[in-house]
């Protein structure tokens, strides 16, 4: 297994289930990767969240939820699943704090990538 996937497992992604969707793939696995990352859902749900548009922002982060899920990325789609279900609720009232979180998490995702590129 290569650096990136062992990274990726010791930070507590569900490799075996996100390898299984891919059907063992693990070079498609990890071109995906790069895709998640820079999925432009982080910035709408940054924007949504400033600008109290609770539909746009539940939009964002379900969307962002479900890429976390298929790709078996636990500790972003546990993070995102905090801002979901407040605001399936209806509820927007300190979600910044738990964005600001996922916006780290993202960052640590991209340094797990750029040790594919070195």
């Amino acid at each position: 297994m290569c650096e990136v996937l062992e990274k990726l497992r010791a930070w507590g992604c569900d490799l075996d289930g996100a390898l299984e969707r891919f059907l063992g793939d693990e070079e498609l696995y990890k071109s995906c990767l790069p895709m998640v990352a820079e999925d432009e859902a982080f910035d709408g749900l940054k924007e949504a969240l400033a600008e109290d548009e609770r539909k746009k922002a539940f939009d964002c982060a379900h969307t962002l939820k479900g890429v976390f899920a298929n790709m078996g990325i636990t500790p972003m789609f546990d993070t995102v699943e905090k801002i979901v279900e407040p605001l399936r609720a209806g509820i927007n009232d300190g979600l910044m704090p738990v964005y600001e979180e996922l916006s780290r998490e993202r960052e640590h995702l991209r340094s797990i990538i750029r040790i594919e590129g070195e």
